[in-house]
């Protein structure tokens, strides 16, 4: 990658620029990350928690169905149950967690005393009542674990995207910009050792031209000055 960039100076800051932002959006993405990752910690210690109480409110409310059709019979349990009139309610709302849109689950008329069950109190007995309760509680450890449980894995889900985002600029993009700035700078380096370097021939070649024209002026000089000097061939010669 470092090859295909075009090595100026303004292609220099160009990938500078990038580099920060690069650096700034990783530091704000291992942020966000850590921050995620602790908040699940604290969703999943829930979670287990939830699933305990799911577990126990399962098995109550097996051992006292199993009760009250032992005592009561199959018919009479039916019945208890089909004489229901008032159904839970389950309404969904969102709450945000560190950039994450989870489901908040609200539930109402799921808990009812003897009265809102729909059968009569004289035509069942205390098994029935034991076994209705322990079905409400199950119902409401259901509706909170799903809750948890929807947490959970959208948590779970956006930690790993953003673990995908933070390695791809750790491990791909940064490694890649500073590849590019090091080529980039060496290269303009060696540009500007080359620059140097024609400068200075040019310059030497320069001084090398004004000495030998300095020195062809000044033997020009000399010459002229000798061929004044010089007495006339033929005056001599009349003198002898």
């Amino acid at each position: 990658m470092a090859k295909d960039v075009k090595p100026t100076r303004k292609n220099l800051m160009a990938i500078e620029d990038r580099i920060e932002l690069s650096e700034r959006g990783h530091g704000t993405l291992e942020k966000k990350r850590d921050g995620l990752i602790m908040e699940f910690m604290d969703i999943l210690d829930k979670a287990q928690d939830v699933r305990g109480e799911l577990s126990e409110d399962y098995d109550e409310a097996q051992k006292k169905i199993n009760m009250a059709r032992a005592m009561e019979g199959d018919v009479a349990v039916r019945g208890a149950a089909a004489a229901l009139q008032e159904h839970p309610e389950i309404t969904t709302e969102s709450k945000n967690i560190m950039g994450v849109v989870v489901p908040q689950i609200e539930s109402s008329r799921v808990s009812k005393d003897l009265g809102q069950r729909g059968y009569g109190i004289m035509g069942t007995s205390a098994r029935i009542d034991e076994a209705a309760e322990a079905y409400e509680d199950l119902l409401e450890s259901i509706i909170l674990a799903a809750e948890v449980e929807t947490a959970m894995k959208k948590m779970l889900r956006e930690i790993e995207t953003t673990k995908r985002r933070v390695n791809a600029l750790e491990f791909k993009l940064l490694p890649e910009l500073y590849e590019g700035q090091e080529y980039i700078e060496q290269s303009l380096e060696e540009q500007e050792r080359e620059e140097t370097f024609r400068l200075k021939k040019i310059k030497e070649k320069k001084e090398q031209e004004e000495k030998e024209e300095a020195e062809a002026e000044e033997a020009e000089e000399a010459e002229d000055l000798e061929g004044g000097q010089a007495p006339p061939v033929g005056s001599a010669a009349g003198g002898n």
